[in-house]
């Protein structure tokens, strides 16, 4: 235990700060920007201080703990921590949302209110991620969809209700499997308890877990988006503003993923050797649908959002490695998308701005005119890509050596899936070239856009440039050094990993692969029971 509350410090302060907006006298929104940034960075300031004082590297268990009870007649406590995993998520909220505030200098329209709804969706976002009781993740889980429906809805483009209200009943349906499955876990059992850890420490009936890991994957598979879940992202990124999406696909997918490996892994291991082989075919299928409807996209922010679905097939494939390698690659690639998809986001605002359109092909010439927008626009691409030298290509070739290097597949079935995650590595070039020539270098259509020369065009401020170099910053400090993070999980992901592989059958000592050629049930068991550390099967 910590002396000083910290983590609910770092979860508390921007929901309490902007409690103070209402009252702060401002016309023009100028100085609500400006104390909406200062908690911002305060609050980011407070989250490196505390986990660089008080987290330790080599301690896999979770760290600056915290309970209290909330509501004690329902047995609801506020207990917060994190380990290895979720401490770098917290930090990239940190940076993410600190940008997308700063980013949101223009907003005029009910400044009051957009600035209370980001610092509250701020806190939502970091109390995801930190919360240790599942009844209180569920609750935080909930809030967090309140925030970004007002922004998508009120500050959107002209479809903005139709997308706003597609998110909200995917994500709000879809999190009742959480709440569900949460409960059946909790009173499952001798005891009930709303702890992960200790939920995570029951033993449940085989049956049982796949129920629940079924209801957590459909749950957590709207957020992250997999395959066919995901057609509310395209719609909510073409017409949410620049910051929101920046939060939408640099943190919000994050989610997804950060659920799959807190719940569906760590609570649910024994349906986990199920569902594996079927999550990685999930996987390919994201990584090569993304790439392939991101070519049919005109709308920039839409082949971006295709874009994401098809990384976001990335995490997916290293969750079904089952390695430290695979799960290393799967955290890996969530910090780095959502610093890369940050920056892109970001500057599809700042094009949008100068020529009021997100159709590409009323976009094109920019690169004579916007000479730095074309370059930090160029530098994020090629980040996308997995450019060697940034973290896009370190987090995909992780994924890949954990999927090969995974012992419980069968050659062939590797085979399959590593030559078609090939095919979309392959197309994300293509896509994300082609998206650069003709937004940059294709005809000069500035004429069609309210009669603007193309002269007149401004190239980016400042503050626009500062914004997308503190993403780049870490992209490329990922890219060439990526023991910068990943030794704040290692040893966690390697206790993941054990843990999976513990559960698997053995014989003399020696693993049995669970498939003989290409996809089949893995043998767990006999009978309808878990299968303990060291048992023969």
């Amino acid at each position: 235990m910590v002396v000083f509350p910290w983590i609910s410090a770092i979860i508390l302060l921007p929901i309490v700060a902007s409690l103070a907006i209402p009252v702060i006298p401002d016309k023009e929104g100028k100085t609500l920007r400006w104390y909406a940034l200062g908690v911002g960075l305060v609050d980011f300031y407070f989250a490196i201080y505390a986990f660089w004082q008080n987290f330790h590297l080599n301690d896999p268990s979770y760290q600056l703990v915290e309970s209290y009870a909330w509501m004690p007649q329902i047995g609801l406590n506020w207990s917060v921590a994190v380990d290895g995993i979720s401490m770098p998520l917290i930090l990239l909220t940190g940076l993410v949302n600190v940008l997308a505030i700063w980013a949101s200098w223009n907003v005029t329209k009910k400044p009051r209110l957009f600035y209370f709804l980001m610092l509250a969706l701020y806190s939502a976002q970091i109390g995801v991620f930190a919360a240790q009781d599942i009844l209180m993740f569920f609750i935080i889980w909930e809030l967090e969809l309140v925030p970004v429906y007002l922004l998508i809805s009120i500050w959107g483009g002209p479809k903005r209700q139709y997308a706003a209200t597609k998110f909200i009943l995917y994500t709000a349906l879809a999190s009742i499997f959480i709440l569900i499955g949460g409960l059946a876990m909790a009173f499952s059992g001798d005891t009930v308890t709303f702890d992960m850890s200790a939920i995570a420490a029951k033993h449940f009936p085989v049956t049982f877990e796949l129920l629940v890991y079924a209801g957590f994957l459909i749950a957590f598979g709207v957020k992250l988006p997999i395959f066919p879940l995901h057609t509310w992202l395209p719609d909510a990124h073409g017409e949410a503003s620049a910051p929101v999406s920046m939060i939408l696909a640099g943190v919000l997918l994050k989610m997804g993923g950060y659920g799959l490996i807190r719940m569906n892994i760590e609570m649910l291991p024994n349906a986990h050797l199920y569902f594996a082989p079927a999550l990685a075919i999930l996987g390919v299928v994201n990584i090569v649908y993304g790439a392939l409807n991101a070519f049919a996209q005109d709308n920039l922010k839409r082949r971006l959002a295709c874009s994401s679905i098809s990384h976001m097939g990335f995490v997916l494939l290293g969750i079904a490695a089952m390695t430290e390698l695979g799960i290393s690659g799967a955290v890996l690639q969530m910090l780095s998308h959502g610093l890369i998809a940050a920056a892109l986001f970001f500057l599809s605002g700042v094009t949008y701005e100068r020529t009021h359109t997100l159709a590409m092909a009323k976009m094109s010439g920019m690169a004579k005119s916007m000479p730095k927008v074309f370059a930090l626009f160029t530098a994020a691409s090629m980040a996308s890509l997995a450019l060697p030298g940034m973290s896009g290509f370190v987090g995909e070739l992780t994924v890949f050596l954990g999927i090969a290097s995974s012992d419980i597949y069968t050659t062939s079935f590797k085979l399959v899936v590593i030559l078609l995650a090939a095919v979309g590595l392959i197309l994300t070039p293509i896509y994300l070239l082609s998206m650069l020539r003709v937004v940059f270098y294709g005809k000069d259509m500035s004429k069609d856009i309210n009669a603007l020369e193309i002269e007149t065009w401004m190239d980016a401020k400042p503050r626009e440039v500062l914004i997308t170099v503190c993403l780049l910053l870490p992209i490329i400090g990922i890219g060439l050094y990526p023991k910068l993070v990943t030794q704040t999980y290692d040893v966690k992901t390697t206790q993941v990993a054990e843990e999976i592989r513990q559960t698997m059958p053995v014989f003399a000592g020696q693993q049995e692969r669970l498939f003989s050629g290409g996809f089949v049930t893995p043998k767990l068991s006999q009978s309808d029971t878990v299968i303990q550390v060291g048992q023969d099967a």
